[in-house]
């Protein structure tokens, strides 16, 4: 994928808040829209109108509801290609899409690559463009997905997977949950100056009513716990949590991911 099929810019993608602490993303190019994870309709059809666009096209991420549950009314009134996991009956699904599909967005001059990055459900999917990543519940800022049907050694899979991307790939995660996770990572890696700093801005944002997303994958390996189980001041603390050293990075993945469950 080439940057000419990579239009959309920061500026063009807004969040939505929805429910207690959803996003639902907002991409507009021209008099045209598509919205990730859209769980609630009534907040698509206010900034629709407010902005004047046009939905053209619906990504879905996985099939939780706080996911999927405006897309039967926002299909029913503007008919956009919906695109989701394949292998889930998801309603008003148009189009399945899995590992490597292009999802071509062609009224926003977009396009994305499907990224299979089963964990949080076994058929989550993220969509990726040269510097944008739609990751749903997989990867959030200092966090991750809780397990709903997938393994840990998916999950671990899936992040490391997501963890090569460039370091400048905007994180654009479904939740905020950032203040919460970073109360936890400062408890798994005591350690991480980057990780303190990342608090105090968040902080201020969540203070002035902002969001604390996107994040960047750089950032996120640097103070992201879950990304960073090779780390030696994560692998201590887990074996302290636990009472027993992990062989291996995925050991610690999954005891971090318990404790993360509990905490």
């Amino acid at each position: 994928m080439d940057d000419q099929h990579s239009k959309i810019r920061s500026a063009d993608i807004i969040p939505l808040p929805a429910f207690r602490d959803n996003y639902i993303w907002l991409l507009r190019h021209g008099p045209c829209a598509a919205v990730v994870d859209p769980g609630d309709a009534a907040v698509v059809e206010a900034a629709l109108q407010a902005h004047g666009l046009r939905l053209v096209a619906i990504l879905l991420t996985h099939h939780h509801d706080d996911h999927i549950g405006g897309v039967a009314e926002l299909a029913a009134r503007h008919h956009p290609v919906v695109f989701g996991p394949a292998g889930e009956n998801i309603p008003g699904l148009t189009r399945r899409v899995g590992e490597g599909d292009e999802v071509a967005l062609n009224a926003l001059e977009q396009r994305f690559t499907v990224l299979a990055i089963p964990g949080h459900t076994t058929t989550h999917i993220a969509y990726h463009a040269p510097g944008i990543l739609f990751a749903g519940d997989t990867l959030f800022s200092a966090g991750c997905g809780r397990l709903f049907g997938g393994t840990a050694a998916q999950l671990h899979a899936s992040l490391q997977r997501l963890a090569q991307l460039p370091g400048d790939t905007a994180v654009y995660a479904a939740h905020e949950y950032t203040l919460a996770n970073l109360a936890f990572a400062r408890t798994a890696e005591p350690s991480n100056p980057a990780r303190d700093a990342w608090l105090v801005e968040c902080e201020a944002l969540r203070a002035a009513g902002r969001p604390t997303l996107p994040t960047s994958i750089a950032r996120e390996c640097g103070i992201n716990p879950f990304l960073r189980t090779d780390s030696p001041g994560v692998i201590d603390t887990v074996t302290a949590h636990s009472g027993q050293r992990p062989a291996n990075s995925a050991e610690c993945f999954a005891a971090l991911r318990r404790w993360k469950d509990v905490f």
